[in-house]
């Protein structure tokens, strides 16, 4: 085989083994997805919008071209951080974990650097708009588990996207019940929008 011949064999295969992972990484959840991510992303696994038969979706008037989805093991493989707010809901003051909402966008190659918008959709249809530098100021999670066990649907789960308001300047003064206007719980869909 001719030098020549050789390297460009060489560089091929290797161009495919990159795709072929880069494939392998982004591959569709094989659990039920708990959480999408559309929008201003560079990464997906899955196509557009199905009005049929994403019906929860379609009701909320979402739409997106491509997304990025999280089955339950995708947001345990994420680096998670735990945090002790004093909830709304009981006025006590509870452990939850999960990974940083920044981590959540990364991971589905949404631009960490731009002036973004972010709609965080809960299953009852509440949607908190919130932008990107507020949520990185805040170090929003998306927390999965309650005091080490996880999240419900039907409770606050099975994802909460939510901040230390004890802890933070801006909520921290306010009466519990309103430090978490941007907090939806039961978040299902992130819509990932550069400010213009």
């Amino acid at each position: 085989m001719h030098k020549r011949q050789f390297l460009a064999s060489a560089a091929l295969a290797a161009t495919g083994a990159a795709q072929a992972q880069a494939e392998k990484k982004a591959a569709p959840a094989s659990q039920p997805v708990l959480l999408t991510v559309g929008g201003a992303i560079a990464r997906s696994n899955r196509g557009p919008l199905d009005p049929q038969l994403d019906q929860m979706l379609a009701k909320h008037k979402v739409q997106f071209a491509k997304a990025f989805t999280f089955d339950s093991a995708a947001l345990q493989r994420l680096a998670r951080v735990s945090i002790t707010p004093t909830l709304e809901y009981d006025n006590k003051k509870h452990k939850l974990t999960g990974p940083l909402l920044t981590t959540v966008l990364g991971e589905a190659g949404a631009d960490l650097k731009a002036p973004l918008r972010l709609g965080l959709r809960a299953v009852d249809g509440y949607n908190a708009i919130i932008s990107l530098a507020d949520v990185q100021a805040y170090r929003m999670m998306v927390a999965t588990h309650l005091d080490d066990q996880p999240m419900a649907l039907g409770g606050l789960g099975p994802q909460w996207a939510v901040y230390d308001a004890d802890n933070l300047a801006a909520f921290k003064d306010k009466p519990v019940h309103e430090r978490f206007a941007l907090c939806p719980w039961g978040v299902y869909y992130i819509d990932v929008a550069t400010q213009g």
